[in-house]
């Protein structure tokens, strides 16, 4: 079912991509990329990385009712304050924030706007989140197909009508059709939000809260900022169109790999939040390894024989540099899935050190390979960063858990 997701949204983002390269341009690809990414920092911001502690713990107290209104009221005080408090910021200092991002205060409307809808967004994250915890993947897919589908309209509809103000409008407003979706099924699905709901923040998840506020901090801020960065370097050295190609390698990239990683905390998260002990991990891993990496290799085969065909469709010949960089796209995407398969069990059994490690190193890895190869490869410099850096990020973690393929035996699952 979650292929069925991939499908539908790989095809409505080609498309959209299509309309953005055919109206917008290289240029407009970049002003996009860097929005997309400012509102990915906040988002990130306000969820404070706890909707993946909100999925451990459902699943660790599902046949408590009582226990699970107690967690369901905590997070949605805690998204509540934290979403309101951020974007009352984000309002306030929209005119540097749009003069930071953009060299200009003329984008300030969208930043604004996206300020005051952010909490839509952190409330439909939080109903995602129970509907992971409760295991009810059905519903999850129905809503991501559906709420795709509406993004998708309205992001074509507003780029029509206002080209570059409508696509950053788009962006910023659509979190708000994302929840309306989720409301209905919410509404239609009482039986699985019927929780006492209460006042009150149980101070006893706090510390669990925390390792995962400050372990999501992290990689809320290196992200975006990695990739601004990386951004800023091509239009220095190069222009603004360069960096427009750029983006456009990574829009096609993130297609398929959103949403495998929304697959991926759907299925993959919750199962790894039941697992006690080093041999139940190794058995999980052994078929993530035997599944879905050949899965997504087939994937990835069937992008790169028809490559041509996919970016004459979804690009324009502006774009047609896309074509010749996109195998070292390909490649670091494939690394990227495999580390992943490690990279979830640090996160749901929060151990910290190791991933800050992993975050830090792969986004200085990242950036500093990309100021190297910039200088004398261009685009494809920055793309050839992303590999390597995903080769340094790989080794890492198979450094990290070389005793669990020596000792499948330990008790304690992390160790």
């Amino acid at each position: 079912m979650n292929s069925l997701s991939i499908g539908v949204n790989f095809i409505l983002g080609l498309i959209s991509v299509r309309v953005v390269a055919q109206f917008l341009g290289p240029s407009g690809m970049a002003v996009i990329g860097s929005f997309k990414n400012f509102t990915a920092l906040f988002k990130s911001l306000s969820t404070l990385g706890v909707n993946a502690s909100l999925v451990r713990l459902f699943v660790e107290h599902k046949d408590d009712k009582d226990e699970l209104s107690i967690i369901y009221s905590t997070f949605f005080w805690i998204f509540a304050m934290i979403s309101i408090g951020l974007g009352l910021f984000i309002v306030l200092f929209s005119g540097f924030l749009s003069a930071f991002l953009f060299a200009t205060s003329n984008y300030d409307f969208a930043i604004r706007l996206f300020g005051l809808l952010l909490p839509f967004f952190v409330l439909n994250t939080f109903w995602m989140a129970v509907y992971n915890g409760l295991q009810q993947f059905r519903k999850i897919v129905f809503i991501q197909i559906l709420s795709s589908v509406f993004s998708f309209v309205l992001t074509i509809s507003l780029i029509y009508l206002k080209k570059l103000d409508g696509a950053l409008i788009a962006t910023a407003i659509s979190d708000v059709v994302l929840l309306l979706v989720t409301l209905l099924f919410v509404l239609d699905n009482r039986q699985f939000f019927s929780f006492d709901f209460q006042k009150v923040i149980s101070k006893k998840y706090l510390p669990i809260i925390g390792k995962f506020s400050v372990m999501s901090l992290l990689s809320a801020v290196i992200v975006p900022v990695t990739l601004i960065a990386i951004r800023n370097l091509l239009i220095n050295s190069y222009s603004v169109e360069r960096a427009g190609i750029w983006d456009a390698v990574n829009r096609v990239s993130g297609f398929y790999m959103l949403f495998l990683s929304s697959g991926l905390s759907m299925y993959y998260m919750p199962r790894l939040a039941g697992l006690k002990t080093n041999s139940e991990f190794l058995n999980e891993l052994k078929h993530y390894f035997k599944t879905l990496v050949p899965l997504f290799l087939l994937l990835l085969t069937g992008i790169f024989i028809f490559k041509d065909f996919i970016i004459n469709l979804a690009l324009t010949k502006e774009f047609s540099e896309v074509k010749e960089i996109i195998v070292w796209q390909l490649s670091g995407d494939l690394l990227k899935v495999m580390s992943l398969a490690f990279g979830y069990q640090i996160l749901v059994k929060t151990m910290m050190k190791k991933y800050f490690a992993v975050e830090i190193i792969f986004n200085i890895a990242y950036f500093g390979l990309a100021y190297l190869l910039i200088q004398n490869e261009n685009v494809l410099g920055a793309v050839k960063a992303y590999f390597f850096a995903n080769v340094i990020s790989l080794a890492l973690m198979l450094l990290m858990f070389r005793k669990l393929f020596f000792d499948s035996k330990s008790e304690e699952t992390g160790s």
